[in-house]
């Protein structure tokens, strides 16, 4: 094993140090920095409990799903059973003369929470809410919910109806990832469905309006859930994606989600320690046309930094070496690991610089003996 390890010091020294914890009022909670991948901050963010209408998230994933493989079109019309049309709580108020479009529908699951919306959609696409359900587990599992169990479409309370903050957070990645021409209907801040319920047409989302540069996603309460969210914001270039879950009121469901977006933002700063393209460090070449060879990474490295920090981040060139020749420009080797203090370590692919041809024969011969000159002294040594 061959490392080099270096300080940062002289490139961050302004900027680095473990910022203050952040204390939620929350029940659960986890916050994240999409440029990064950095988890902020979490709290029981494993702990599966009710998710309300934030479950409501993992129906649209699935309809979102059945758009892009081509199983239903946005001009699809459902039909709305007598269970859709009873369904208590939050509605578009269907009845069973209505025949809405997916598109109609996904706008009256992110605006309205419709639960009806959520009924209508799961026997559209799976003939009955239950198989829906089962569905949608299944799927959750795949994409790395490993602490959620669906029981119905809605959120709507059932025994065995929870998820993690962290799945929460980790489905709201995804909904942003996988279909970002989609995303921005949880930016609608209202919608008027046939002009059948207009004190109704509002997005609940408390963050929409105030002009930080929230963008979606998802609401919840119930009784038993509290007060919860599921959002995310921009501002620059960053992106946070936040769960709180088990709040007391929608005052504080919306003081609190407020904070967490200013912290996350305010807290943290992102700085560029290693330019795309510079070399990281030299490595040694076996039987190769040259003796070293420059490692980099691809796209350089970007380290979100704790606010008043003063020193501590080092980064450290792990790779087995000599490289063994011939090597392609772009031949991932190894890794720079980078370590931030209050922030744990991340993990960037080292690659070769450039190419490294074979050495001729009378270079493989002298590494050769180069080797077993080697070999003799360890022997002594030892």
């Amino acid at each position: 094993m061959r490392a080099r390890i270096f300080s940062l010091f002289a490139l961050l020294s302004a900027f680095a140090l473990p910022a203050g914890a952040f204390d939620t009022n929350a029940r659960a909670a986890w916050v994240y920095d999409m440029a990064t991948g950095t988890v902020l901050m979490e709290k029981n963010s494993d702990q599966a409990l009710p998710p309300a209408s934030m479950s409501k998230l993992m129906t649209l994933y699935m309809l979102f799903e059945a758009l892009e493989e081509g199983r239903v079109q946005m001009d699809t019309r459902f039909p709305v059973s007598t269970k859709a049309r009873q369904m208590q709580g939050s509605t578009m108020f269907l009845n069973e003369n209505d025949r809405p479009t997916v598109e109609e529908l996904i706008k009256g699951i992110v605006v309205l929470s419709g639960n009806d919306a959520c009924v209508v959609v799961a026997e559209g696409l799976s003939g009955t809410e239950e198989a829906f359900a089962r569905q949608m587990t299944e799927r959750g599992r795949t994409i790395g919910l490993t602490q959620s169990t669906f029981m119905n479409a809605s959120g709507w309370p059932a025994p065995g109806h929870v998820m993690s903050a962290r799945d929460l957070g980790i489905l709201s990645l995804r909904l942003i990832e996988d279909f970002p021409d989609l995303y921005p209907y949880f930016a609608m801040k209202e919608f008027p469905f046939d002009n059948r319920a207009p004190a109704n047409r509002f997005n609940r989302n408390p963050l929409l309006n105030l002009g930080i540069g929230a963008d979606g996603l998802k609401t919840g309460h119930t009784r038993e859930a509290g007060y919860g969210l599921a959002a995310s914001a921009t501002q620059g270039d960053r992106r946070i994606v936040f769960v709180v879950n088990g709040l007391a009121d929608e005052r504080s469901r919306a003081e609190e989600s407020e904070r967490i977006v200013n912290w996350a933002f305010r807290q943290f700063t992102m700085r560029t320690v290693i330019p795309q393209g510079e070399i990281v460090t030299e490595a040694p070449v076996w039987l190769g046309n040259r003796s070293k060879v420059g490692l980099t990474t691809e796209e350089g490295v970007r380290v979100l930094i704790p606010a008043g920090a003063q020193s501590g981040v080092t980064a450290e060139a792990v790779y087995h070496g000599p490289l063994d020749a011939p090597l392609a420009a772009g031949t991932r080797v190894g890794d720079l690991v980078v370590k931030v203090p209050g922030a744990g370590e991340s993990r960037v692919p080292l690659i070769v610089s450039s190419d490294v041809e074979a050495a001729g024969v009378v270079g493989r011969m002298q590494g050769a003996a180069m080797r077993l000159g080697n070999r003799a002294v360890g022997a002594i040594m030892n």
